[in-house]
This record gives structure tokens, sequence and C-alpha cells, in this order.
């Protein structure tokens, strides 16, 4: 029996498709990503994402789409969407079985159920209090890994319907993070992300922090670099950073979730710190890694957001020098605060916003990647090219194009020797 895989949202979803693979992989069972074998499944698995209501809604597209295309097949839905929306996800027909976040670990046992009698099965259960024991050996398709160590949130932001899909702040043993990824060094990974859907309140459940994951992850021999995920800026503290810079192995590297650069906007989203302190902790870590990558996510056109408030924002984002910057427009998203707060904004404004935005943030990243030409940096092979080209990325994600003759997941020496927009160009050196 093949079962394929396809993954919507974050790379928390990503690290977890990987984990119900090996489940279903130890117990016999093929598997593949849908769309990359020339047989049909005869089970696909989505694994959904909620943050949005285009997000549901493209979704519920791909569900038709996939009945038609199988219309044989058993149709897995799982993921955030029926966590946050059980009695929608439940109505979702095409669907023949619907498994919430807490029953990811038993699709095996849910699955088995249904081949035995051709019931539907409906599993969206609440929430354990513990983190969720999940583990993974390899990461297909990819020459870095995700390695999950943190789930839930207790933030709720006003625009958020992340807390009701992965409930609160749990927290993964230091130990069960060595001991993945020295399975995961064994199969030849050299870099690891590690993930949460709130990484930076780690240990909040257990009396640790960030600083332990991140050591627990650098003792690992033969990982090279370890890479953090998105960070909310107001966990991190001084003994946290003094810690972290103590790990060369560490990638200088930090993904500082920003939304605005609004103070008054800020509130709005019921975010829990003021652009000074955003500022602060950006001067912070360029003191302590110099010469740091500092990227971020900025939303525009959240609900009451002035054309003042906008051009704040725009003058924050270009004094804060990111080097790279997701920029995106607030998408309502039903059963959160945002979604019936006044003044919403409306597409085409936002549309002319993100467009202003994106520009902003193009020289900052720009002016970030020019201080490369000239110097000999680090990269992990990734992407190759028919012309005998391939991409990576440096240990500050700077993208690299060079010649090379090396398989991805090498680390080899790059002389950065120009630049087009942010994107590097090098020749590899001994």
């Amino acid at each position: 029996m093949l079962i394929a895989f396809h993954t919507l949202g974050c790379k928390v979803n990503q690290y977890e498709t990987q984990a119900m693979r090996r489940i279903l992989e130890q117990a016999g069972y093929q598997t593949a990503e849908f769309g990359n074998t020339e047989a049909l499944p005869d089970v696909l698995v989505i694994n959904s994402c909620t943050v949005t209501g285009e997000s549901d809604r493209k979704l519920r597209q791909f569900l038709r789409r996939c009945r038609r295309q199988v219309p044989e097949g058993i149709l897995v839905l799982t993921g955030c969407m029926p966590q946050a929306y059980p009695e929608k996800a439940a109505a979702l027909e095409e669907a023949d079985l619907v498994l919430g976040n807490a029953a990811r670990r038993d699709i095996l046992p849910r699955l088995e159920q249904y081949l035995a009698n051709r019931q539907r099965v409906v599993d969206i259960s609440q929430h354990e209090k513990i983190y969720e024991p999940l583990d993974i050996d390899e990461f297909q398709g990819r020459t870095r890994a995700f390695i999950k160590i943190q789930d839930g949130c207790n933030r709720f932001c006003t625009y958020c319907i992340i807390p009701y899909a992965r409930g609160r702040v749990r927290s993964r043993r230091p130990e069960d993070i060595t001991a993945e990824l020295e399975r995961l060094a064994a199969k030849g990974y050299k870099e690891v992300v590690l993930v949460g859907i709130n990484l930076t309140a780690y240990g909040q459940d257990n009396g640790l922090t960030i600083a332990d994951a991140v050591d627990a992850a650098c003792r690992v021999e033969g990982i090279e670099r370890v890479r953090l995920g998105s960070l909310e800026p107001d966990f991190i503290t001084d003994e946290t950073i003094a810690r972290m810079k103590a790990q060369p192995k560490l990638c200088p590297q930090f993904h500082l979730a920003l939304q605005s650069g609004c103070d008054a906007t800020l509130k709005r989203m019921n975010r829990h710190y003021t652009t000074a302190e955003y500022a602060d902790l950006c001067r912070r870590l360029r003191q302590h890694f110099p010469g740091c990558a500092l990227t971020t996510d900025v939303m525009v056109g959240f609900p009451g957001e002035t054309q003042e408030e906008f051009e704040a924002s725009c003058r924050f984002v270009e004094e804060m020098a990111f080097s790279r910057v997701h920029v995106f427009a607030y998408s309502r998203r039903p059963g959160t605060i945002a979604d019936r707060l006044p003044g919403q904004v409306d597409t085409a404004e936002k549309a002319r916003r993100s467009k202003q935005m994106i520009a902003v943030c193009r020289q900052t990243a720009e002016t970030y990647a020019e201080r490369y030409i000239g110097t000999t940096v680090p990269i992990l092979l990734e992407t190759p090219y028919p012309d005998g080209s391939i991409d990576g990325h440096t240990d500050t994600y700077q993208t690299v194009r060079v010649k090379s003759d090396r398989p991805s997941g090498s680390i080899v020496n790059v002389k950065i020797l120009s630049r087009k927009g942010d994107e590097l160009y090098g020749e590899e050196t001994l």
C-alpha cells in the first residue's frame, strides 16, 4: 500500500509530516510525497495549516481536487485546521479520516481501523499538557533538517488562531533533542534548524530556556551548524544571549518576528513589546554577534492601521536594516479578535502598502549582501542546477550560487565575487 503526504504551512508541520511518515514506514507501509510518484497513492495524508481564512479555502479546494484525482483512495486530513475548527473539518466529506493535532501519533491505529471496517473516522481530542513524543531519523528531500523542540503558544495575539490549534506551551526534553540529532548526524546531516510554534517560550513549562535546547543540539558530534527558527523578541534575555554566544556551532542569524514597526499597531495586535524594546534587542544581538543577520516578518494593513502608522512602520523597518524580510498583508481569520476590529483595510490598499514595504526591505537586504563581496565564507550546498552550479547558504542564511562538483549537504568555502540583488555569486576555494 502506497501512502503519500502533502504538507501545508510551517516548518513545524513539515517536521510532523516526517514523524508520521516514520511511524507508517516502521509498520511496513511504502511512503512518498504526493506528486513525486508515478503511481497514484492508496492513501493521501494532508497535513493542514489554518493561519488564515485563505488557508482554509485553499485546503477545501485541494481536498476536492484530490478526491477527483484519487476517487478510490483514502484521504486523511490532519493538522491545525481540524484542531482549530473541529466541526468545520468534520463536515469536509471528502476526507475519510479527520485527525486533530493531538492524534498525529495515532495515525497508524486510526488508519488500520478505517481499513478494517471502512467507517469514517473523526478523532479530534484535546491537547495533552506534556510534549507529544514524535521522532524522526531523516528529513526526506532536505539537506538541512527541521527539528521540532516546542509546541503551543500562550500569547493570544489578536490576529492569531494558533493557540487554539496548538494548545499551551510544551517543551521537549534536552536529552531527547540530543538523541534525535545523533540519529540525523549518523545519516550525514550537518545543519539542523530548531523549530517550534513559539520557540523562545521553550522551557516555560519545565524551568529551562531556549539556551538549554541550543546546548543540547550543539553537543552532538557531526552536526556542524545549529540554526534557530522564528523567535518572539520578548523572551530573549541577556543571559540567554550570553549562553548562545558561547556555542560556536550556532548560526548568527536571528529571525525576530516584528509584525509592525508602530507601537499603536503592536498594541492592537496584543504583541508584548514596544519598538524601543525590539530595537534594543537588535542592538544587543549585534553587539554579541558582530555581522549577524537579523531577519523578520512584517504585516501591513492590520485593522486600524492609518497611513501615518504605516509610514512609521516603514521608517522603523528601514532603521533596523534587516537582511531579509517577509512582508505580508493582514488576512482576516474568523474566530480572532482582529476579525471583529473596526477599520478593516481594503484589499487594494493592503496591496499598495505591501509593495511599498517590500521596496524598503529590498534596499536593506541588498545593503547587507554587499558586505560579503570579497570575503570567503562556508556555505551549505543545497540546490543543484543543470549548468553545474549549485545554490547554498551561509551561516547567516545568505543565498550563494557557486560552481561545484560536491554533493548537496556538503559545506564548502566560497569566495564571494559579485551579487545580483541580495543573491551572491562566488567560486569554491580550498
